[in-house]
């Protein structure tokens, strides 16, 4: 195992600067899931749970979300939310129970309200309420995606260990190509949030700056308008 004195953050500026592998690049046709981005975890100002790593971050995902509803290609939201009784939160829901704890996102509940800056679409987006990790795991998402006929994955949202990872690792795992847009994902700690970059980096997903997604989408755009 090596060792090294640098931080989370500068181990992850190294990968970036000097890529170890080639990207997966991007296919033909992408979906944009937004993970999580509710209350409970972007009011930093109200929830203990709450974290922020750029604070433009819900601005940029509303206008990638804009960019692929013009496109004409799928927009998809998530967030969390338990029972009164917490018995659909599992044992990784139920492990702590404290005001802050996963379980205690109850339905109804502020805490598992949408941000209010986001600007969600209810009737072309699509919402999907997941109970782990995984914005696949025993939600419709993979079956929207086949009928969408994409082949790549774009994830946003939180927290970049959490949900962005395994959601990452799911997708790679069905063979998609998956992107994630460095200021559109966030988390607790910085040591989380690059340690975290750094590891999808290297094996699952291709992180990029929002600039380099933003010209991809605007170069499908130009095509589709036949310029």
């Amino acid at each position: 195992m090596q060792t090294t004195t640098k931080t989370a953050k500068e181990i992850y500026n190294d990968v970036k600067n000097n890529p170890a592998r080639k990207r997966f690049g991007f296919g033909n046709k992408a979906v944009l899931v937004n993970i999580d981005p509710q209350k409970a975890y972007t009011c930093t100002d109200e929830f203990a749970t709450a974290y922020e790593t750029d604070p433009r971050q819900m601005e940029y995902i509303n206008e990638m979300s804009k960019t692929f509803r013009a496109l004409g290609w799928p927009v998809v939201w998530t967030h969390v939310a338990y029972m009164q009784s917490a018995e659909d939160a599992g044992i990784w829901g139920t492990r702590t129970d404290t005001p802050d704890s996963l379980q205690n996102i109850k339905f109804d509940s502020r805490r598992s309200e949408f941000d209010d800056r986001l600007e969600i679409d209810y009737v072309k987006d699509v919402v999907y309420l997941k109970k782990m990790p995984s914005a696949f795991f025993e939600t419709q998402l993979q079956s929207l995606l086949v009928w969408h006929q994409v082949d790549t994955v774009i994830l946003t949202g939180g927290s970049t260990s959490g949900c962005i990872r395994t959601t990452a690792v799911d997708s790679l795992s069905r063979g998609y190509r998956t992107i994630v847009p460095e200021e559109c994902v966030a988390d607790k700690h910085e040591s989380y949030h690059y340690a975290n970059l750094t590891d999808l980096s290297l094996k699952y997903a291709d992180v990029l700056t929002l600039n380099e997604v933003n010209e991809w989408l605007s170069g499908q755009a130009a095509q589709q308008n036949g310029k």
